[in-house]
């Protein structure tokens, strides 16, 4: 028979507790740790811990006893409200209710009880010692390190979600984009019904909280469709005529001088292009709020051929947007762009757009002394209607040409 050990007045103590007690070396952070900052990590990682909002909240009311902002040190982390006062402090929650939160975090081994023989809470003073009974919250200082340890990972979760989300997003429109780009090639195939009928569905599916497995499972369908469409509409003559059309772009920028270096076509914006770069997707029913930014028209083979050093940085295939921006995600930090700075631009750009101006901007990153202040400025004229990343590829395109 498993032995329970248990305090004063026949309570049992958690093992969760036990552990903590019997190894605080291999726990104990060594420092203060601000109470409150402690409480939001824990917050974030809850469900780790397995205790709910409610119980963070007697939590919450049971900290602002202590009366330090910082747990550990030499401070003793003893408080001892009285049961009143706790349900005061809650405003007016149940006492029965409390004892049960407070039972659920001494159980996740958050809190221990530290009885009086008589079961009061109390403090009294042996000389110049001083002893306290009520609530342990030392068990809450020990574990901090694993708070934020799982709390950092519930963000690194939320993060892989919430990038998938967009790259779900960004394949959608792909398909989109090849419905109808491939009704006006090859009219009449029923591929194309197909692919807007996905596309849709895959919209009134983004307007939930779809899970990290839901996710990859519309990226594997939508990217088989892809491909799918993409090798019809990339037959022979298809591939002909695009590089026919590449030829005609390369040979008209070669004769625009000013379109020579990067940095000058960056400063003129979309003025320099002349004619506006981008549009706006067609309305399309039951799609999402994002599907209203700008969308290069500039076809995404010549900011490829624009961009050579890409493969050298990022081995995977790029025949589609979504394939792009995945490209820029992965180029991103090690060009010494910040999460903010990427994230910024894709809010003002469009995700493709800045995915087109983070590779741009590898082409030329030996120029560049600052990316990150330098994708800040461009997001500025972004967000001023002044910016236009046609002259950008365009240039490249010249550059190499003229080498």
């Amino acid at each position: 028979m498993e032995y329970t050990p248990i305090s004063p007045f026949m309570r049992p103590i958690s093992h969760a507790h036990l552990r903590v007690v019997e190894r605080p070396e291999a726990s104990v952070p060594g420092k203060p740790v601000n109470k409150w900052e402690l409480l939001r990590e824990l917050s974030k990682a809850q469900a780790a811990f397995g205790v709910s909002e409610r119980d963070l909240t007697v939590l919450q009311g049971l900290l602002s006893f202590f009366p330090d902002d910082a747990l550990g040190g030499n401070a003793e982390m003893v408080v001892f409200p009285s049961n009143k006062a706790i349900c005061e402090r809650l405003n007016g929650m149940a006492c029965s209710t409390m004892r049960r939160h407070i039972a659920r975090l001494v159980d996740a081994g958050l809190l221990m009880r530290r009885d009086s023989p008589n079961g009061k809470r109390y403090v009294r003073k042996h000389g110049e010692k001083r002893v306290a009974f009520g609530f342990d919250l030392s068990p809450l200082y020990c574990r901090s390190e694993e708070v934020a340890r799982a709390a950092e990972a519930v963000r690194e979760a939320e993060d892989r979600v919430r990038r998938l989300r967009e790259v779900v997003s960004l394949m959608r429109r792909d398909l989109a984009a090849l419905a109808e780009f491939g009704e006006e090639i090859q009219p009449g195939l029923g591929l194309w019904d197909q692919l807007r009928d996905k596309a849709v569905l895959t919209a009134r599916a983004l307007r939930r909280k779809l899970m990290l497995e839901e996710l990859s499972a519309y990226r594997a369908d939508l990217g088989a469709l892809l491909d799918h469409a993409r090798n019809i509409i990339d037959g022979p003559e298809t591939e002909e005529l695009n590089t026919n059309d590449a030829g005609f772009e390369r040979h008209h920028h070669n004769s625009n001088e000013e379109s020579i270096d990067l940095e000058p076509a960056l400063e003129k914006g979309g003025a320099a292009a002349g004619a506006p770069d981008v549009e706006t997707d067609a309305p399309v029913a039951d799609v999402e709020e994002a599907d209203t930014r700008r969308v290069p028209k500039i076809p995404l083979h010549l900011v490829i051929a624009g961009c050579p050093s890409l493969k050298t940085f990022y081995q995977g295939d790029i025949r589609h947007w979504h394939q792009l921006f995945d490209a820029a995600c992965h180029v991103r930090p090690a060009m010494g762009i910040s999460a903010s700075a990427w994230e910024e631009a894709q809010r003002f750009m469009g995700p493709e757009q800045a995915s087109i101006v983070v590779v741009a901007m590898l082409e030329r990153f030996a120029d560049i002394r600052s990316p990150g202040g330098y994708l800040r400025a461009l997001t500025s004229k972004a967000a001023a209607g002044e910016f236009s990343c046609g002259p950008m590829v365009m240039a490249l395109m010249s550059r190499r040409t003229a080498a």
